[in-house]
């Protein structure tokens, strides 16, 4: 009896022992996986609550270019952080940041007045502070936005709140643009005595290389960066998209005027909506432009057309309204109308092709509707329907005027159809989500080629458009020694700001043969028309052929 009562209480030891041993076991692999994976963690916590920590990374992932080239987070400035109570009480540290900082003293006393405790200001010196001052901490900052904002219609800004994505790539990616953990820099801070206890440290958070966090683009920077140099140097506003006729890659796409993406709300009241991304939001009347339109639906009725003889006698009559010409052309043929942009002939193409033929040639290439390149603010510009078709409304029709309302983005997709024969690329501002590196992680999806148009055709069309630059409404361009090119001119009448204006237009390609770039160049409130707008095209396409690019 005795010895089966000692097998028992054997057996429970065993038993107990095991259990022990298990949850010794568990307890270690805990205590290790709290000592190892989670110890940056607690450390932070730890941090966090006898310190003050301060953001010296931006809070979203890298938005890169086609090469890789960071758009955003890619300048260092320096910042001080520094007691608030020390900056009020020492004169002479306070003249030695506010003659270093960046800030006037309305915006540093702003900030003075903000801040409990410790205050980070930006500085664009640091040359007067010493660095074994132990009272303040001179740290490197990474901004998100570059100066002089480059693409940054394209980019969009984020709330300065939630650090939340409101307009541009911004925006239609901030899910994962958003996931970036932070480098930020840690004080040791008493908040009961209100100082700082001289320990600065530097946080990485650091995640999983392989996390979806970064957008790549098809802009190339150093297109974007000729681009807004050539718009800023004559002070125009409108727009410019350059893209690549092979791949239908947007290269540039620039609108002016710019904004300054840290300090947004005060654009929001500027009569000039600056906000707005007038390459793809806004829609313009596209004058001759849509000549080509008229032409291509005039070719599809009847091809034999490009043979007739035409008359233009300076004007031109519909139910009742005159439509004038730039000149009096007289006996003209449909290549020469078009290259001397004849409004009495293309009235007189529209009215024996009939408006409804127009208007679903235009559906065909892509007006009235969205080009959808990756970004949510594009409209889909107007056609007439119905009732704004009928009576003297095919004279405007013809010449690109009155309901017609296209963007820039819409008339380079119409170019890029022509120079690819007739064949539609899927336009793109977005080549992929990346990792924090840029390798791309999912790629954006593009639809397949298809033909739009027959080739003979956008054939005819190109040869036409070659024959404006070499001697019609785009002769003044000199780009003989730099490849030539070809595109059409356009003046229209638009209303901005409640006033009647005249818009110029130049959307064409570069270089002569064999394409390789579509150029698109709006000039709002433009005095001499498509005159404005040509320069802009010719120093575009020489800047490209100088740097090879």
């Amino acid at each position: 009896m005795e010895n089966k009562i000692g097998k028992i209480i054997k057996k429970r030891i065993i038993i107990i022992g095991i259990l022990l041993s298990i949850i010794f076991m568990i307890l270690s692999s805990r205590l290790y996986y709290l000592q190892v994976n989670k110890k940056d963690e607690y450390t932070l916590n730890a941090m966090k609550q006898r310190g003050k920590e301060f953001s010296i990374y931006p809070n979203r992932g890298t938005i890169f270019d086609r090469h890789l080239k960071p758009i955003t987070n890619n300048e260092l400035t320096h910042t001080i952080i520094i007691e608030k109570k020390l900056l009020i009480e020492d004169q002479e540290l306070y003249d030695k940041v506010i003659k270093s900082t960046s800030l006037d003293h309305e915006e540093l006393n702003e900030e003075v007045h903000r801040s409990k405790d410790l205050l980070q200001i930006p500085l664009k010196n640091i040359n007067l502070f010493d660095y074994d001052d132990n009272r303040f901490f001179i740290v490197d900052t990474v901004k998100r936005y570059s100066k002089g904002n480059p693409l940054a219609h394209v980019i969009g800004y984020t709330s300065k709140s939630d650090n939340v994505g409101e307009s541009g790539i911004e925006e239609v990616h901030n899910e994962f643009l958003s996931t970036e953990k932070k480098t930020s820099f840690m004080v040791e801070y008493d908040r009961d005595r209100s100082m700082i206890l001289g320990g600065g440290y530097y946080v990485n958070q650091n995640e999983n290389i392989n996390n979806p966090s970064g957008v790549k683009l098809t802009v190339d920077l150093d297109i974007q960066n000729i681009v807004e140099k050539t718009l800023d140097a004559e002070r125009l506003n409108g727009a410019v998209v350059v893209s690549e006729v092979k791949s239908g890659d947007i290269l540039a796409l620039a609108s002016r005027p710019n904004f300054n993406q840290d300090n947004v709300d005060i654009s929001f009241t500027s009569k000039d909506t600056p906000l707005f991304n007038k390459a793809i939001r806004v829609g313009y009347p596209p004058g001759s432009i849509f000549k080509i339109v008229v032409l291509l639906s005039a070719l599809e009725e009847n091809p034999e057309i490009k043979n007739d003889e035409f008359y233009c006698p300076g004007y031109e009559e519909v139910n009742g309204e005159r439509f004038k010409c730039s000149s009096v052309h007289g006996k003209i043929s449909i290549e020469e109308a078009f290259a001397k942009s004849c409004n009495s002939v293309f009235i007189q193409l529209g009215r024996k092709t009939g408006p409804q033929n127009i208007i679903n040639m235009a559906k065909k290439l892509g007006f009235g509707s969205k080009i959808d390149i990756g970004l949510s603010e594009e409209i889909a510009g107007t056609l007439p329907q119905d009732d704004e078709t009928l009576g003297a409304a095919i004279g405007n029709i013809s010449i690109g005027q009155d309901k017609l309302e296209v963007t820039p983005l819409q008339a380079s997709n119409l170019l890029t159809i022509l120079a690819n024969k007739g064949i539609k690329k899927d336009l793109s501002i977005v080549k992929g989500i990346t990792n924090k590196d840029g390798k791309i992680i999912k790629d954006y999806f593009k639809e397949d080629d298809h033909r739009i148009i027959d080739k003979r055709s956008a054939e005819y069309i190109l040869d036409r458009l070659r024959d404006v630059v070499q001697f019609g409404t785009a002769s003044s361009m000199d780009l003989d020694n730099h490849g030539g090119a070809g595109g059409k001119t356009g003046s229209a009448e638009g209303v901005l700001n409640r006033q009647y204006v005249v818009h110029g237009w130049f959307s064409g390609f570069y270089p002569s043969m064999n394409p390789k770039y579509i150029i698109t160049v709006l000039i709002e409130d433009s005095d001499t028309g498509s005159l404005r707008a040509l320069p802009v095209f010719e120093t575009i396409a020489k800047s490209i052929y100088k740097n090879n690019l």
